[in-house]
């Protein structure tokens, strides 16, 4: 087994087996990378269960020229919007990519869910985008998906799931819990004569609030 970024690769399996006690994929579903260095990431590969996932099992992708040295194993098929994300968001560190339930709702009502929740503004940002449609592994949805993230650590991908980021792999996580939080608070308020949310100045002020001082603690514990 390569020992290449043995931490990161562990960390990649642990996280893999938190989606699916979390509920946030099924079976093969979604993908998980980090970025180990100014160019490259590790990624979980294609076709692949995550309970038998091993640290091995990771592909160390080029994420500006999307080259790989293939051994037989692929990296997941939206390796390239993973790619994307990084090239356009320097300061990202962790994707997510995930189909979890009430998420997947809005996305595929194409619903834009506004700053209903404190920690949604706070931690995702002034509202979460819907990436128009595209067919998986293409250059649209590479396109569409950085687009929507722009300004924001996450963003719901029409009729498909969601993508979630961090500056490291834990917040990334926090990411994805108070995205599908926020996605059930906004198909329950619905029915409740509509959710009303935060004042989108005070929403971005939040989220600007929020990333200066997690950036802090982050470089306090590094």
């Amino acid at each position: 087994m390569t020992t290449d970024y043995l931490n990161e690769r562990k960390a990649l399996v642990e996280a893999g087996l938190k989606l699916i006690e979390q509920g946030l994929v099924s079976r093969t579903w979604g993908n998980i990378s980090i970025k180990v260095n100014d160019t490259e990431m590790l990624i979980t590969p294609s076709g692949k269960f995550y309970e038998d996932l091993t640290p091995a099992d990771m592909v160390l992708v080029n994420f500006v020229t999307n080259q790989f040295n293939p051994n037989g194993v692929q990296p997941s098929s939206e390796f390239k919007m993973h790619s994307g994300i990084y090239k356009d968001r320097k300061e990202l560190k962790a994707i997510i990519h995930t189909h979890q339930m009430n998420a997947s709702t809005c996305a595929a009502a194409r619903r834009e869910v506004p700053p209903i929740l404190d920690d949604l503004a706070q931690i995702i940002g002034p509202s979460v985008r819907v990436a128009k449609y595209a067919t998986p592994s293409t250059k649209k949805i590479v396109r569409e998906t950085v687009k929507a993230m722009h300004g924001r650590n996450a963003a719901l991908m029409a009729n498909h799931g969601a993508v979630c980021a961090g500056r490291d792999l834990d917040e990334a996580f926090v990411v994805c819990q108070v995205l599908e939080k926020a996605c059930k608070a906004f198909i329950e308020a619905e029915f409740l004569g509509g959710a009303k949310h935060i004042n989108k100045f005070e929403a971005w002020a939040m989220h600007q609030l929020y990333i200066k001082k997690y950036s802090k603690l982050a470089n306090k514990n590094s």
